[in-house]
C-alpha cells in the first residue's frame, strides 16, 4: 500500500518537509497563474477598467472557494492521521466520505453564488462602471467552482499520503492551456472578461479530469471497491469537525477582505487596479508559506497519528528556520523590484507607482506572515479544530477596523490601505504563536532527562 506514498513518521524531518513542500510550492504557484494570467492579459490587452473589474470580484468569488475548499483540506487532515497509524481500510473511507461531501458542498455554493453576486457586488460599493463586468466574471467562477473543489480535494487526499509531485503534473498541463486559451479568447477572438473566464474553467476542469484518473489508475488507496462505498457518520464528522472551521477561517478572511475592498473601491478605478495587482503579487508571495504550512500539517499528522510527539516539535523548529529564510529573500525581492513586477499586469504609470510602493510597505511585514502559516500548519496537523476559527476571527476584526482607521481616521489615505495589511498580519502572527504555547507546547516538547 506504500506505492506512490511517503511515510514521514522516520527519516530526517528536514528532508521530508522540504522535499513534499517544494512540489506543492510549484503546484500552488501554477494554480495561482490562473488568476495572474487574467490579471495580465485583461489588464494589458481590455485595459485598467477591466482589471479593476477582475479585482472587485476577487474577495467575493475566494469567499465560495473557501467555504468549499476547507472541508477538502478537512478531509485531508484526517486520512494523513489514518496514515500515520497504518489504517488504510480508514483512510480509504476517508476518501469516500470526504468525496461525498465535497460533490455537494460546491454545487450548493455554487448556485448561491451564481444568484446573489450582483447584490454583494452592489454592498460592496463597486463602482457602476465595472460593476456589469465583474459580476459576469464571478457568475462564471460559480460555475466553475465544481472543477476548482474537486480538484483540490484529489490534490489533498494525495498530499495526505505524502504525494505532492501528482498533483503539479497535471496543474501545470491546465495552467499552459490557461494561459494559451486566455491570449486566444482575449486577444484573437476579443471576449474580454468573458473570454478569460471561459479559459479558467475549461483548465480547470481538466486538471480536475486529469488528476482523477492518474490518482485511480496509480495510487493504490484510489482504487475503491464496492465494499469501500460505506458513508460513515464517525468519519463525516471527523473530516465536518476539522474542514468547517476551516471553511469558516477562509470565509472569514474572505469576509475581511470584502470589507477592504469597500475601503478600496472608495479611491477609485486607479487604486482599485494598484491594489489588484498588489494582491495578484501576494497571492505569489503567500504561495510558499501555504506549501510549508501544508508540509507541515502533512508532517505533522502523520507523526501525531503515529504518537511520534518529539518529531512534531522538530518539525515546528525547522519549519520557523526555514520561513526566515524565505522571508528575508522574498522581502529583498519586493523592495527592489516591486515597480518592475507590478509594470507586467498595467502600463499606466499611476498604477504602477501606488502598486511598488504598496508591495514595498507590506514586505516589511512578511515575517509575521510566515509566522501564521507554521503555527497553522502544526496546529492544524494534530488536529486543533478551534484555531483555524478563532484565528479567521481575529483576522476579520483586524480587517474591518484598520483599514478604515489608518486610511481616514490616522490620514495615511490610500497608504493605510497596505499598511493595515501588515499589521493586521502581525496580529494574526502573535494570537498563533500564543495558541501554540498554551495548546500544544507542552504536549509535544520532548521532556529532559
Amino acid at each position: 500500500m506504500k506505492d506512490h506514498t511517503t511515510d514521514m513518521t522516520v527519516g530526517s524531518p528536514v528532508k521530508h518537509i522540504l522535499l513534499f513542500a517544494l512540489p506543492a510550492l510549484v503546484g500552488n504557484i501554477f494554480q495561482q497563474i490562473y488568476n495572474i494570467a487574467d490579471s495580465i492579459i485583461v489588464g494589458r490587452f481590455v485595459g485598467p477598467d477591466a482589471l479593476a473589474a477582475v479585482g472587485a470580484s476577487a474577495s467575493i468569488t475566494f469567499l465560495f472557494f473557501a467555504l468549499c475548499n476547507g472541508i477538502g483540506g478537512g478531509g485531508g487532515i484526517v486520512a494523513s492521521q489514518y496514515y500515520g497509524a497504518g489504517n488504510d481500510k480508514m483512510v480509504k473511507n476517508c476518501i469516500v466520505n470526504t468525496g461525498a461531501i465535497m460533490l455537494a458542498v460546491p454545487v450548493f455554493f455554487g448556485t448561491v453564488g451564481y444568484i446573489i453576486s450582483p447584490a454583494l457586488l452592489r454592498l460592496l460599493s463597486t463602482p457602476a462602471d465595472i460593476l456589469p463586468d465583474a459580476s459576469m466574471y464571478i457568475r462564471y467562477m460559480c460555475i466553475g467552482l465544481l472543477f476548482v473543489s474537486l480538484y483540490n480535494y484529489l490534490s489533498s487526499m494525495l498530499r495526505a499520503l505524502g504525494d505532492s509531485r501528482s498533483p503539479l503534473y497535471f496543474l501545470i498541463l491546465s495552467t499552459i492551456l490557461n494561459v494559451i486559451l486566455d491570449i486566444v479568447f482575449v486577444y484573437n477572438f476579443k471576449m474580454g472578461i468573458k473570454g478569460a473566464a471561459i479559459a479558467t474553467i475549461i483548465a480547470q476542469f481538466t486538471a480536475t479530469l486529469t488528476c482523477g484518473i492518474y490518482a485511480y489508475k496509480v495510487n493504490p488507496y484510489f482504487r475503491l471497491t464496492k465494499d469501500d462505498f460505506v458513508l460513515s457518520a464517525q468519519t463525516s464528522y471527523k473530516v465536518i469537525r476539522l474542514g468547517v472551521p476551516m471553511s469558516l477561517q477562509f470565509a472569514l478572511i474572505s469576509i475581511s477582505s470584502m470589507a477592504v475592498q469597500r475601503v478600496v473601491n472608495a479611491y477609485g478605478t486607479v487604486v482599485i487596479a494598484a491594489f489588484t495587482a498588489t494582491n495578484r503579487i501576494e497571492q505569489l508571495i503567500h504561495q510558499p508559506y501555504t506549501t510549508l504550512g501544508t508540509s507541515l500539517a502533512t508532517y505533522s499528522g502523520q507523526n501525531y497519528g503515529a504518537k511520534k510527539y518529539d518529531r512534531v516539535y522538530t518539525g515546528y523548529k525547522k519549519g520557523l528556520l526555514i520561513m526566515a529564510v524565505i522571508t528575508g529573500i522574498m522581502m529583498l525581492v519586493m523592495q527592489f523590484f516591486g515597480g518592475a513586477i507590478t509594470s507586467l499586469f498595467v502600463t499606466d504609470e499611476r498604477v504602477v507607482a501606488l502598486g511598488a510602493m504598496g508591495l514595498r510597505i507590506t514586505s516589511l511585514f512578511y515575517l509575521a506572515l510566515g509566522l501564521i502559516y507554521v503555527v497553522r500548519g502544526v496546529l492544524t496537523g494534530v488536529g486543533d479544530a478551534f484555531f483555524a476559527l478563532f484565528n479567521g476571527i481575529v483576522e476579520v476584526i483586524g480587517r474591518f477596523t484598520l483599514p478604515i482607521l489608518m486610511t481616514k481616521y490616522m490620514g495615511m489615505g490610500e497608504t493605510g490601505i497596505w499598511v493595515s495589511a501588515g499589521v493586521v498580519w502581525i496580529v494574526s502572527g502573535v494570537t498563533a504563536w500564543y495558541r501554540y504555547r498554551t495548546y500544544l507546547y507542552d504536549r509535544i516538547k520532548p521532556v529532559k532527562a
